[in-house]
């Protein structure tokens, strides 16, 4: 990214404020690093943590993705755009389904027109196992939103332009995880478990920011890149913060799912394997030199949390609570 002018959308989450964090710390730095989110409180405190005056290439713009205007002008001498700005809330979204419809799949194009009109040379965007077989509006608009970016490849003419998706699940320890729940119970008696067998694939935050690096140096434009990550079993990690509490099985909630999932039967037969990752590819990438050569899955494939051939043991779920959450 020497040389590079790079915008982040929604910058001051979890995930942007880490990958500024990376990025400022590259020998070969980005020559412009711009965070883009509505909330100027998280903007004065990012200021605070990363001093301004000592990163002279961090800049902060407030502003919406609902907004084309304001896109227009924060997306001026940008190079590479990581979007990563959504509401993200499974109950809310229910109650508030236009919100999230203006927000995920409206701010979506919006940010496709303007990147088309700025010349931006990269686009990734990412995205959440809920958009795999959605079951929930957050997942559907979600899913909208991958499916705009990916086709976007077909209406840039003959610009150099790439859009490409990023998908995982929940990183571990995250807001609105599951991790920091128990932390907050670790010592109780009891501990509330949705279902027995529920599952969920693990991915933390340093692992989602290598992820985006990688995809950023080799994204050909139309995929919906998903890792190959481990999981674990929402018992086990119960076990790891206490192992004599008593767990009670409360029932799934609603728009929840048994086990993660991130690529269906029906995308299998559009999925290559790239070694530490996988790729769905929409016809745009199908038809290109590179993917051509790659090697398909098989068309029985499905990947979800629960058939994962990888899964973390109590153990191993000690030592990622004692890295991520302290």
């Amino acid at each position: 990214m020497k040389n590079k002018s790079v915008l982040i959308t929604g910058g001051t989450g979890s995930f942007g404020k880490v990958m500024v964090s990376h990025l400022l710390k590259l020998k070969n730095s980005p020559r412009r690093i711009v965070v883009f989110s509505r909330d100027e409180l998280k903007q004065f405190e990012m200021q605070k943590q990363f001093d301004i005056k000592k990163n002279e290439n961090l800049r902060f713009f407030i502003g919406d993705v609902r907004d084309k205007e304001r896109l227009k002008r924060a997306f001026e001498d940008v190079d590479i755009l990581i979007h990563a700005a959504a509401l993200k809330q499974v109950p809310t979204a229910e109650y508030n389904p236009i919100e999230y419809i203006k927000t995920n799949i409206i701010g979506a194009q919006n940010i496709i027109e303007e990147t088309l009109d700025s010349g931006i040379e990269k686009t990734i965007a990412l995205s959440t196992d809920k958009a795999s077989s959605p079951i929930n509006l957050y997942g559907a608009t979600k899913l909208c939103s991958d499916k705009l970016f990916t086709s976007a490849n077909n209406i840039k003419g003959k610009r150099d332009i790439k859009f490409s998706v990023v998908r995982y699940g929940n990183v571990f320890g995250s807001r609105g995880s599951i991790a920091p729940i128990f932390s907050k119970i670790k010592n109780n008696q009891e501990f509330p478990i949705t279902d027995f067998k529920m599952t969920r694939f693990n991915i933390t935050l340093k692992k989602s920011i290598e992820m985006v690096l990688w995809v950023e140096k080799n994204m050909k434009g139309g995929e919906i890149f998903v890792p190959k990550i481990p999981s674990y079993r929402v018992v086990d990690l119960a076990k790891a913060f206490n192992k004599n509490a008593k767990l009670k099985n409360i029932g799934i909630r609603p728009g929840e799912k048994i086990h993660e999932e991130m690529i269906s039967f029906s995308d299998a037969m559009n999925t290559v394997d790239l070694k530490n990752y996988y790729a769905i590819l929409n016809d745009y990438a199908k038809k290109l030199k590179f993917y051509k050569k790659s090697k398909y899955v098989n068309k029985n494939f499905y990947y979800n949390s629960g058939n994962n051939p990888d899964f973390l043991k109590i153990q191993e779920l000690k030592k990622l609570i004692l890295n991520e959450l302290n």
